[in-house]
């Protein structure tokens, strides 16, 4: 019968043999079955991945997302709450201080370094270095400045420990709560493009706080015509990172109110710098100066004689 022979099973040669005899056959392989044919023209993955990266987000958005959704697990009264706070490595954190010392016109600090993985890791040992080497480098300048004085006696002043981690932590935190909570007002009535967080504030001027650690340090220098100097640098540096980072979330708002928020970033943190240089370097010192004791004696010679 015709259809008995077209149902017959025939048995086939290697595929080598077949290839020989037809190069233009397409095979398929079992063991291999996740492996496209090496004929079919594949569709470019580098377009294709760009665009996807560009819509859906790359590999640190997800990451970022999947950080966030963590930190929004736990609620705020549990230790891990705040332990993503400090979830970061030394290299962000090399990285974020590299670039609080040369910022780049045009770029946004939050967007390059923090919003991938806000921290306060850094901001904390950074206040709490710069809370030290004011405290030390004011009492070391002291030194210097009345040495070889006859009549000088030093003292240890420690209550500079506590006014400068009192001025720097507050600083730290209480101007970006009240700027936060500014920018929060200001977006409730006008469509802003860029909006932070707290933390992410908190971030930038813990960061912009550095470049004033070696200041402090070179302000041991007992000439004011140099401190000044080392000043002014360390304001331009840190208040150009305040005001390239925030001039975007304000610049939609009124003019008046953008400019008159972006000088008063720049003044509280000039206020800053001043301040400390002008109450722990600059401020007279009265230790050096001789005790009156002439005042009693004086008072229990007109006791005797009276």
């Amino acid at each position: 019968m015709a259809t008995a022979d077209v149902l017959q099973f025939e048995e086939f040669g290697d595929a080598a043999t077949s290839l020989t005899a037809n190069p233009d056959a397409t095979t398929i392989s079992i063991e291999d079955s996740g492996e496209t044919p090496k004929h079919q023209p594949g569709t470019p993955r580098g377009s294709g991945r760009e665009e996807d990266d560009e819509l859906l987000g790359n590999d640190d958005s997800d990451k970022t997302e999947l950080l966030a959704g963590q930190k929004k697990s736990s609620p705020f009264w549990t230790f891990e709450y705040y332990q993503t706070f400090f979830d970061v490595d030394t290299y962000q954190v090399f990285d974020r201080i590299k670039g609080s010392l040369l910022p780049i016109p045009g770029k946004n600090f939050v967007r390059l370094y923090i919003r991938s993985n806000p921290d306060l890791y850094g901001p904390f040992w950074i206040c709490a270095t710069l809370v030290f080497a004011i405290a030390i480098s004011g009492n070391l300048s002291n030194f210097l400045i009345h040495l070889g004085e006859k009549t000088y006696h030093y003292v240890p002043e420690f209550r500079k420990v506590s006014i400068a981690a009192t001025i720097i932590y507050a600083y730290a935190w209480l101007v970006p709560l009240a700027l936060w909570g500014f920018l929060v007002w200001r977006n409730s009535k006008v469509m802003n493009i860029v909006s932070y967080s707290f933390l992410e504030i908190v971030c930038v001027y813990g960061y912009s706080l550095f470049i004033y650690i070696p200041t402090a340090i070179l302000w041991i220098i007992p000439q004011k015509a140099v401190r000044w100097i080392l000043v002014m640098i360390a304001l331009g540096i840190s208040g150009s990172v305040l005001a390239m980072t925030f001039w975007p979330a304000v610049r939609e708002d009124n003019r008046r109110i953008a400019l008159a928020t972006v000088v008063t970033i720049v003044l509280l943190h000039m206020l800053l710098s001043v301040g400390c240089l002008a109450y722990f370097f600059d401020a007279p010192e009265m230790d050096h100066l001789p005790t009156v004791t002439a005042i009693p004696n004086q008072t229990v010679a007109v006791a005797k004689s009276s």
